[in-house]
């Protein structure tokens, strides 16, 4: 982490979890634990359960942000929510491009860059998704595919607008399989990451984006991860479901 120049996010990602009393359970529990965080605590939580955890959650420290977006306004697309639809509800934050879209309801790099298009003129803030899978770590074409789909993300994506993109390193083979990128590796992806806004942008908005890493980070191995200087918090899968553990990874980002 480097707290000097951009913030330092815990994010949890819920998934399809919770109903929204167990919602509201949750972040009720989850509040006096991270109240005196040193670092944004976000909860993305499934569209049901928005306007609880928003209820929930006020008075905490802990904002509330969506799992998903489409990239038009309104129109005949059955089951989809806007960006629009997110920002009148009070929605702040919207993950955009996570594995688990693109390999089950078949999100390209392109409809990523139109989600996170549509979010950002919208006025949220992005959490944009990337990473490789098993086959492509092997292959060592770890660099490039990272790269290539940041470079894609951003697409029409101005400097000023940065400010509302945080991107999280995803390896997709440590999603959900209890595999972790070790720390060095999490931080050198990382840094390839950022070394890729600084070609488009500027070194300054590289130094000033939060990059996280979300490949299966929990309380055992959130610190060792976090004290990497490039990786700049976590988005959270399993971990975030719990509160004694979600609130651990805060501690750690605190420090």
């Amino acid at each position: 982490m480097n707290k000097a120049t951009r913030k330092t996010i815990i994010a949890g990602n819920w998934k399809m979890n919770k109903t929204p009393d167990e919602a509201k359970a949750l972040i009720s529990e989850m509040a006096p634990l991270v109240k005196d965080a040193d670092c944004d605590v976000i909860a993305c939580v499934p569209f049901v359960d928005l306007a609880v955890a928003q209820q929930a959650a006020e008075g905490s420290n802990i904002k509330i942000g969506a799992e998903n977006c489409h990239w038009e306004v309104s129109g005949a697309y059955t089951g989809e929510i806007s960006a629009t639809m997110l920002k009148a509800m009070g929605i702040e934050y919207v993950i955009i491009g996570h594995s688990e879209r693109r390999q089950y309801f078949g999100e390209t790099d392109v409809t990523v860059n139109k989600r996170v298009r549509a979010a950002l003129d919208a006025g949220l803030t992005v959490i944009l998704c990337v990473g490789e899978l098993k086959e492509e770590r092997e292959q060592g074409i770890t660099a490039e595919l990272c790269r290539m789909q940041t470079k894609v993300a951003l697409q029409g994506v101005t400097a000023e607008e940065m400010s509302r993109i945080v991107i999280a390193y995803e390896p997709v083979w440590a999603i959900g399989t209890g595999l972790t990128a070790t720390a060095d590796q999490a931080d050198e992806v990382c840094g390839i990451i950022r070394d890729v806004i600084a070609e488009l942008y500027s070194t300054e908005v590289a130094e000033a984006t939060t990059i996280q890493y979300g490949g299966s980070m929990n309380d055992a191995n959130a610190e060792e991860l976090l004290s990497k200087v490039n990786v700049d918090g976590g988005l959270i899968g399993g971990a975030s479901l719990v509160a004694e553990k979600f609130a651990k990874i805060v501690e750690f980002a605190s420090k």
